[in-house]
């Protein structure tokens, strides 16, 4: 079975999805299911306007889209709530937007240097730089620097990030996104044929996955 997930590393409900997925793919070790999963992270934006370069403070952003600063508080307090509850830790008031580009070419670079496994343990590094460290995901410095810290070659990926490589990957990925009606995110797609949108609770992933494999 192949399992490919379009996300942003910036986006909240993309982080909690994640979690609550590697959650059921516990639980569906525990039930006994031994047929391998592999899952692909595919790329989406969802501001692919925001400036190369140029990162803002996420409250900034999200006020800008939501019609003001108290609207956008309530909302980030919301989601760190909802992170929390799911052992995610939230700093949003340090978070920076970022054009994601970068980011998602590093992950195909993981993906294709590394396998599946070693770019979704990258997809959490640098999730966990944007939302718990405060760190601009945009840099090529910084996402580097995420690829060494779970052991990759990050002067490696920093030289690969100055070449255009990984770019028609990227572009692939979102239009396979426009392709599948896939408009908002996190989305698993199952074998290609089995759409569970959004960052569904862990049951809801089981009870999917389980029908799938049984099929």
């Amino acid at each position: 079975m192949r399992v490919e997930i379009w996300s942003d590393v910036v986006c909240p409900w993309c982080f909690i999805g994640k979690r609550r997925f590697d959650n059921a793919l516990e639980v569906l070790r525990q039930k006994g299911f031994s047929e391998p999963i592999e899952v692909v992270f595919k790329a989406y934006q969802l501001d692919p306007t925001a400036p190369l370069g140029s990162p803002t403070p996420v409250v900034d952003s999200y006020a800008k889209k939501f019609g003001g600063r108290e609207r956008a508080e309530q909302i980030l307090h919301h989601v760190t709530s909802v992170a929390a509850a799911d052992d995610i830790e939230f700093n949003m008031d340090i978070a920076l937007r970022a054009n994601t580009i970068l980011a998602h070419r590093a992950l195909h670079w993981a993906l294709e240097h590394h396998g599946a496994i070693v770019q979704a343990t990258f997809k959490e590094r640098l999730m966990s730089a944007y939302f718990t460290d405060g760190l601009d995901v945009g840099d090529a410095d910084v996402v580097a620097t995420c690829a060494t810290e779970i052991g990759l070659d990050g002067s490696s990926l920093r030289a690969w990030l100055d070449t255009d490589n990984g770019l028609a990957e990227v572009q692939a990925d979102l239009d396979g996104a426009v392709m599948r009606e896939i408009t908002a995110v996190p989305s698993f797609v199952i074998d290609d044929r089995f759409l569970i949108p959004g960052a569904q609770d862990v049951d809801v992933f089981v009870n999917v996955l389980e029908r799938a494999l049984t099929r």
